[in-house]
């Protein structure tokens, strides 16, 4: 088909733009990646990222060998306490609020850090993104040669080159996935907010090897929880950090002027202020902090009631935030992006790039384990950290 000579389209250069990437190279189908960011040190990685079966199974399926070993390699693997859950005041281990199911290989619970795997993901494809490009919408139409196709439209009033189709990977703003759904795919504000942290290991010596959730309810503000993981093997090296990430009830955590971008020393003292009163062996976290790392975030969440239905466009559609944010609550939400990528990706490798019904095929199947994900990501947060979103009322971002 002459139409698939012309460049899949991406917009975003997250985490399932990349692998999605990875699939096409491989494939030898032709992209661009269009990222709003100057480059991939633009902003702060986030914290770690914990992978079930499913995310591991996508990921493999998608990259060579070398890139697999590469990134399996990076990855750790948690055993020791398992999962388990303390009184972050008292100190006490207490039953799980909430059950999770983290161990995912070999009985372990397998995490990295999303700056190392978007810096694997990226090999060998970052010669095709374009930095500085904020995508703010598309347009279909007749290029030069007659063919039809695809291209996107910038903030800056520029246009890029045509494409075979595009697909929108920019995360919880995304404007192609606004556009493409007529603003049935929404994002709320669950009004939580938490506060990522970075330590040296020597802070988490009191712990030992395992998944810690740490909750607070004493608090006339609210309650607020702790999630860390602590691994092997780097325990003993003290120029290695671990983090941790802090989330409250709606009202706990409130950076000024509600600027979540905010990051530093203010992120810092909120921390500390939120935790003065816990158990002396978790201080450590937040007395030995990296102030540079410090961050505040804002918990999102697609419609709970699942991923609507869109009149399809053969020529575009949506991966990852964009069409499922999720709360952190289950770890669920980069699995699931990863999952779209390597079905997208299977499905434009079988056609051998673009073909009318790519899109269709690739949504029937995403909407149900999306769906899914999403209900139970949000479910779990309700119990977790109260919060509770009206599809109707709700404010979304």
């Amino acid at each position: 088909m002459a139409s698939s000579a012309k460049p899949v389209l991406i917009s975003g250069a997250g985490l399932a733009s990349l692998l999605l990437a990875q699939s096409l190279r491989l494939a030898r189908i032709p992209f661009r990646i269009f990222e709003r960011d100057s480059s991939f040190i633009f902003r702060a990685q986030g914290y770690r990222l914990r992978l079930s079966a499913e995310g591991l199974d996508a990921i493999e399926s998608v990259l060579d060998k070398t890139s697999w070993d590469k990134f399996w390699a990076t990855c750790g693997k948690t055993g020791g306490a398992g999962f388990a859950a303390f009184d972050a005041v008292t100190g006490e281990q207490t039953e799980q609020k909430v059950a999770e199911g983290l161990a995912s290989r070999g009985g372990k619970t397998i995490g990295i850090s999303r700056g190392d795997m978007r810096r694997i993901f990226a090999e060998e494809v970052e010669g095709n993104i374009e930095w500085g490009k904020q995508v703010v919408g598309y347009e279909k139409g007749v290029d030069n040669s007659g063919e039809e196709g695809v291209r996107v439209v910038f903030a800056d009033g520029g246009k890029s080159s045509w494409g075979s189709m595009l697909v929108g990977g920019e995360g919880i703003y995304s404007k192609v996935a606004k556009q493409l759904s007529g603003g049935k795919l929404k994002v709320y504000d669950t009004g939580a907010r938490g506060i990522h942290g970075q330590a040296p290991t020597t802070a988490f010596k009191g712990l030992g090897e395992g998944v810690f959730r740490l909750t607070d309810t004493t608090s006339e503000r609210g309650s607020t929880f702790l999630i860390t993981n602590v691994r092997p093997g780097d325990m003993e090296d003290p120029n290695v950090q671990f983090g941790w990430t802090m989330g409250g009830e709606p009202g706990v955590i409130r950076a000024p002027n509600d600027d979540y971008s905010i990051v530093g020393k203010i992120a810092v003292d909120m921390a500390k202020d939120l935790t003065k009163n816990w158990h002396p062996k978790f201080r450590p976290l937040f007395d030995e902090m990296s102030e540079v790392d410090a961050a505040f975030w804002k918990i999102t969440c697609s419609t709970p009631s699942g991923v609507p239905e869109w009149p399809n466009d053969p020529r575009a559609t949506v991966i990852g935030d964009a069409v499922h944010s999720m709360t952190p609550a289950g770890g669920i939400g980069a699995n699931t992006a990863v999952r779209d990528s390597a079905l997208l990706g299977r499905l434009l490798r079988e056609a051998g790039g673009y073909k009318p019904g790519v899109t269709a095929a690739y949504e029937k199947e995403m909407r149900v384990y999306a769906s899914e994900a999403v209900h139970q990501s949000y479910s779990m947060a309700v119990a977790a950290f109260g919060i509770k979103i009206d599809e109707e009322t709700s404010d979304t971002v």
